[in-house]
């Protein structure tokens, strides 16, 4: 089993005993957000071999999260490589400004719901937590582990600027939900095109937390399956072959869903 630890003001979750770690994930988290919001895919990630460690948002501290990505990715005792920095809301688009301004050490980057230059988001905690997701799971989750109304509050000036994705070398994995109100996913769609090698998986209804949201799992084996291709240096692993169309929502709903 996996247990989270803490350590220096981050949080970890490592992989089980007996297994030998794959590889390394740093966590950026986005406004407002503590640790216990990725405790799910910390711990869903770390039994799969990958060690999961999420630090404090970049938003409390810009330059103590910046010392701390640095301490973490130089500290060999912090898990194998590949090493990959995931970001959230502003902690991606923080993530994607260190590497841009040329962090060393990062392998690759996975950036969820990555945030343009947009009004401030909604007011009121009801609509913040539609915003945020549709599980109710996790909505539950955030009821302890969310400052409230930090939504609402702008990107930092400057960190949109700083993320240039022509400077940024590593592979790109993007995961953003197709009903963000928060982030465009077509502002989304126009940054990842800038990128050289990435990928972007918009999520079918997904809303601004995709990590989390009620395709918590897809999203998970999403990262997954980005990770096990990043180690193995391919571009693909699994290779879908179809002998016909996937059926239709109507087809799915008449016998009973697709199991």
């Amino acid at each position: 089993m996996t247990a989270a630890t803490e350590r220096s003001a981050v949080v970890e979750w490592s992989e089980p005993d007996g297994v030998v770690p794959r590889g390394t994930l740093v966590v950026l988290p986005g406004r407002g957000e503590r640790a216990g919001v990725y405790a799910r895919l910390g711990r869903r990630v770390s039994a799969d071999g990958y060690r999961v460690l999420v630090l404090p948002a970049p938003t409390d501290d810009p330059s103590q999260t910046t010392e701390r990505v640095r301490a973490v990715l130089a500290d060999a005792g912090s898990g194998p490589h590949p090493r990959v920095l995931v970001g959230s809301d502003t902690g991606a688009l923080f993530a994607a400004g260190l590497v841009a301004e040329g962090l060393a050490g990062v392998d690759a980057l996975v950036l969820v719901g990555l945030p343009g230059s947009l009004p401030p988001g909604p007011v009121g905690w009801a609509a913040e937590l539609d915003a945020r997701t549709a599980c109710p799971v996790h909505r539950d989750v955030l009821d302890e582990q969310v400052r409230r109304g930090a939504l609402a509050e702008p990107v930092p000036a400057g960190w949109e600027a700083a993320a240039v994705p022509e400077l940024i070398t590593v592979p790109v994995l993007g995961l953003h939900g197709t009903a963000d109100t928060v982030a465009s996913l077509d502002a989304a769609r126009a940054w990842y095109a800038r990128l050289g090698v990435a990928e972007l998986v918009s999520l079918v209804g997904g809303r601004h937390d995709a990590l989390n949201d009620q395709s918590h799992r897809t999203a998970a084996a999403t990262v997954v399956l980005f990770l096990e291709r990043l180690r193995a240096g391919l571009p693909e692993i699994a290779h879908v072959e179809l002998a016909q169309a996937r059926p239709d929502p109507a087809w799915a709903e008449d016998h009973g869903g697709f199991g």
